[in-house]
């Protein structure tokens, strides 16, 4: 007894600071680390830390990390929560789109082979079905992703191809890369399209697996892609979605959803280093649930005013010109390409990169900036690409401040 008094007055400090840090705004520890915070004028890259949480999905994190729970419990019933909301099967929190891939991989690999979890990825080598067929033109670096589980990648070009494979017998899953069709260069050179591309590996019995990682919105993408038939479905839960970064979806027959869960943290298999905590979860579904409260053009929001704003602050500027896109799958929002002659403006792609990323505020521009058309942006050498949506309020103005600048030092 004396013990156990002695421990809880020990905690006690501890817990009121822990209630009290609820009631008051929390240190800013980007700050405190030296960390430079940015105005984010590309888009939900990882490698600017994605999107931002609306408030009431940041609430929702925050009353999660209150209180703990069994979390089998919590990723049995935020699954059925999903998987009712988006009209699917099946649904599985992940550790991002990568993660569901891999999970993807893991339970095709185990449905094809009626295997344990234990035995990927150390067994797969000896398992008679361990390829994924998927078109030469869809090759990636998420292909890794896949290999973790064990698999191998089976390339096809052409129907005759993509028939030959699936006839082999080897075949566990087929992969399909959702935003291919937008990319330049060899991307955009599949020959086969989606719905080919089910029929032919449903009539040998191979699951389809697609890749729609930032292809949301449109909000009907949650559901349009297990509408078609595929079976399964990936989503990262930090781009369009506004969950948390390190969260994603993967979403389809429940049967194969059971055995992604199989594989899944906290379970020993591939999936268990891809932790997806308590507060992710809950933000993964507050996030959907948010995402369904709004309509299509809500998604929108004022994307394309931010987008006019910074246009019509580019107006005079000697050789200057602007145009709004909005690529067709990944990434469907507006996006304002300033384009200009560097021997009139006396200044470089790179300089004005350069320029806005070390000023203050820093600011980073879309990485198609200065490059070839891709991802559905026709951008080129001397073409800035501002992407909008992840603007702040307020920040529109100030981008368009900046590159003006830029763009008239000379």
């Amino acid at each position: 007894m004396t013990s156990s008094l002695a421990a809880t007055l020990s905690a006690a400090p501890l817990m009121h600071a822990a209630q009290g840090s609820t009631e008051t705004a929390g240190e800013d520890y980007y700050a405190k680390l030296g960390v430079t915070k940015i105005i984010n004028a590309a888009g939900t890259y990882t490698t600017l830390t994605a999107a931002c949480m609306p408030p009431q999905v940041v609430e929702a994190v925050r009353v999660a990390a209150l209180h703990p729970v069994r979390l089998a419990d919590l990723q049995q019933k935020s699954g059925a929560y999903l998987a009712q909301r988006l009209r699917c099967e099946g649904a599985v929190v992940t550790s991002g789109a990568c993660g569901a891939i891999t999970l993807a991989t893991a339970a095709c690999l185990q449905h094809a082979n009626n295997c344990d979890p234990l035995d990927l990825p150390q067994k797969a080598d000896t398992m008679k079905k361990r390829q994924v067929i998927v078109q030469k033109a869809h090759r990636y670096g998420y292909d890794h992703a896949m290999f973790l589980a064990g698999a191998r990648v089976t390339e096809v070009v052409t129907m005759d191809d993509y028939k030959r494979a699936c006839d082999a017998g080897d075949g566990v899953m087929t992969n399909f890369f959702n935003a291919a069709e937008d990319e330049d260069g060899i991307a955009g050179t599949a020959q086969i399209g989606r719905e080919d591309w089910l029929r032919v590996a449903h009539d040998h019995g191979i699951p389809c697996h697609i890749d729609a990682a930032a292809d949301m919105p449109p909000i009907s993408n949650l559901w349009k892609y297990t509408g078609m038939g595929f079976d399964l479905v990936s989503f990262s839960g930090g781009k369009g979605i506004r969950g948390p970064q390190n969260a994603g979806l993967l979403l389809g027959r429940k049967e194969l959803t059971d055995l992604a869960y199989q594989n899944n943290n906290p379970n020993e298999g591939v999936g268990r280093g891809m932790k997806v905590a308590k507060e992710q979860i809950v933000g993964m579904v507050a996030a959907i649930d948010w995402v369904l409260s709004h309509t299509e053009e809500q998604m929108q929001g004022d994307y394309q005013k931010r987008a006019d704003l910074i246009a019509g602050m580019m107006k005079g500027i000697p050789s200057v010109t602007t145009l709004t896109v909005t690529p067709r799958i990944a990434n469907h929002v507006p996006h304002l390409l300033i384009r200009f002659d560097p021997a009139v403006t006396g200044m470089t792609t790179k300089q004005i990169v350069d320029k806005l990323r070390s000023g203050t505020p820093s600011i980073e521009l879309n990485p198609n900036t200065g490059h070839k058309p891709n991802q559905g942006i026709p951008s080129d050498a001397n073409t800035l690409v501002v992407g909008v949506w992840m603007l702040q309020p307020g920040e529109d103005e100030i981008v368009g401040q900046k590159i003006r600048a830029a763009l008239t030092k000379a």
